[in-house]
């Protein structure tokens, strides 16, 4: 897929198969992560991909959107040392999503609605911060987007326009 296309083509993913993601499509997502820009290339996250159904059923009850981790094929919480680490870390999930949705792959982040049993589920240092929990999954309904121009999906998008967002000086 055209990178630009991929990129305003990405939508959540909360609706999943069920079906697993293969070992490699697995590593490819998070290899996306690893290489991720960040301040002064400091990379001050670390990945627990999450794939034992156990634990992703324990962190569906820490969510906003529980139904989103039980159906998901893995999550993946990125882990930072400290809150104002969260940019660099949405650097690394915006990442894995769009190499995710590149092959086919869905993905949502989701909030925490409790950290504290979510730490403990993950065995996250209390001195680090889970920054994102993002499931990845199969599509139950896959998005066509392959045989549409990146201007035909710009016209449709539910979004606000640029004139709006934009202000130029």
């Amino acid at each position: 897929m055209d990178a630009y296309l991929n990129i305003i083509s990405l939508r959540a993913v909360r609706d999943y198969t069920g079906q697993p993601l293969a070992e490699q499509e697995l590593e490819r997502i998070l290899q996306a992560g690893r290489v991720a820009g960040s301040a002064g290339n400091r990379q001050p996250w670390t990945f627990v991909a999450i794939t034992d159904r156990a634990t992703l059923d324990k962190l569906a009850e820490v969510v906003y959107e529980p139904d989103n981790l039980r159906g998901a094929a893995v999550a993946v919480a990125v882990v930072v040392r400290t809150v104002n680490q969260g940019f660099d870390a949405g650097r690394a999930s915006e990442n894995m999503m769009l190499a995710a949705w590149a092959g086919g792959i869905g993905s949502s982040p989701n909030g925490l609605r409790e950290r504290e049993p979510a730490h403990t589920i993950l065995s996250v240092p209390t001195d680090h911060y889970i920054a994102n929990l993002i499931t990845f999954g199969y599509p139950k309904k896959p998005r066509r987007v392959s045989d549409t121009t990146p201007e035909g999906l710009l016209a449709r998008v539910k979004r606000k326009p640029l004139s709006e967002l934009v202000r130029r000086i």
